[in-house]
């Protein structure tokens, strides 16, 4: 009983805390003849941003340029999360290998991009694209199709066709499938002991229905090129150096400490593992894949979480380069309407509930990679 009636005390204390702040802030604001509440959100912005996934312009609302800055900051988070981790293993791998010149490299790397603050390579990578590389006319063009100017980056991409669409579903379908497949062969092997081979079935059950959708759907493999027109190029894909700089900064600073938390799990398994292994014939890149990264990966999951909601909170230092992310758009917002709890306040719901999505993704996927002791 004491400890409910204590934190029941608790509670009501930090409520009334709450409640009291919000009140004077309310006074404040009544005094100031500031208006309070989210109905600014139906007002039109005024304002354009610069690039965005849906579709938007100055004559729509704040709630949908917020929306914009949302689904900004979500692209370049996802993105250089997936890069950094392909990163920072293979440079952990490259760190722990025998050869001295490699190791050293991903060594120098990995101390020299972590210990220098993110905002100064965001700095860096913008002032790279924007001032060093050459306006489009003289654009480099390392590959066919790819150009590399102050402009951006611009490259070539599938022209859009319904076979992909079908291709995908079907794609869906057969991921589904070999779940389904793995989930059972997991089974059987707990019950006997012997594991059902189920990598053929996997192969045909995502390859075949998927290329059978995309052969009859008119095997379409036209790509869109890239072309110069005036003073910029069109076709293709371009990134902007906003976007590029901000994915090259988030990516380059985060592989670094997922390398070392990558390396540390690595390390933590024993050596006799390795030997056991190597007793046995295996080569060192066997070893690697099938003994040690399965039982390093237990121990990477929880501190490689961390990183990746660092990366997505890391990713609103974008407004220093004028990427227009959550908080980019957002300050415009509050600059206009004068609502800055509010604005605040959804910049605080939205990363919260990506952080809590993020975890409770690696959390699942924790507790689904976690020894079942019987």
């Amino acid at each position: 009983m004491r400890r409910w009636v204590f934190q029941l005390a608790v509670t009501l204390s930090l409520v009334s805390i709450i409640g009291l702040l919000v009140a004077i802030a309310a006074g404040n604001l009544a005094r100031q003849g500031i208006a309070t509440g989210y109905g600014f959100l139906t007002g039109e912005a005024r304002f354009e941003v610069s690039e965005s996934v849906i579709a938007y312009s100055a004559a729509n609302s704040y709630g949908r340029a917020l929306l914009v800055g949302f689904l900004n900051t979500l692209k370049v988070s996802l993105l250089a999360i997936v890069l950094a981790t392909v990163i920072g293993t293979a440079v952990c791998i490259a760190r722990l290998s025998s050869n001295r010149l490699l190791a050293g490299v991903a060594g120098a790397y990995v101390e020299g991009l972590r210990n220098i603050p993110l905002l100064l390579q965001l700095s860096f990578w913008y002032g790279l694209l924007t001032v060093t590389l050459p306006v489009p006319r003289a654009a480099f063009n390392p590959l066919e199709g790819v150009y590399l100017s102050n402009r951006g980056v611009v490259l070539p991409m599938l022209e859009p066709h319904a076979a992909f669409g079908y291709a995908g579903i079907c794609l869906a379908f057969g991921l589904a499938v070999a779940v389904l497949l793995n989930r059972f062969s997991s089974r059987r092997q707990e019950r006997t002991g012997r594991r059902t081979v189920i990598a053929p079935a996997v192969l045909f059950v995502l390859v075949v229905p998927a290329l059978a959708a995309w052969y009859f759907g008119g095997a379409p493999a036209a790509l869109d090129m890239p072309r110069l027109q005036d003073f910029n190029f069109v076709g293709g894909v371009r990134l902007s150096p906003e976007f590029a700089a901000l994915l090259f900064g988030l990516t380059a600073y985060s592989a670094t400490f997922i390398a070392e938390t990558v390396r540390g799990g690595i390390e933590a398994v024993s050596v006799g593992q390795s030997e056991a292994g190597r007793s046995l014939g295996l080569r060192p890149g066997l070893v690697m894949r099938l003994i040690i990264l399965p039982q390093a990966i237990r121990m990477i999951i929880p501190p490689i979480t961390s990183q990746y909601l660092n990366m997505t909170k890391n990713s609103s230092l974008g407004v220093a380069i004028a990427y227009p992310d959550l908080v980019a758009v957002g300050n415009v917002t509050m600059n206009q309407t004068g609502q800055a709890i509010e604005v605040v306040s959804i910049f605080m719901i939205v990363y919260l509930t990506i952080s809590l999505a993020i975890s409770g993704f690696m959390n699942w996927y924790n507790h689904h990679m976690a020894l079942v002791i019987r």
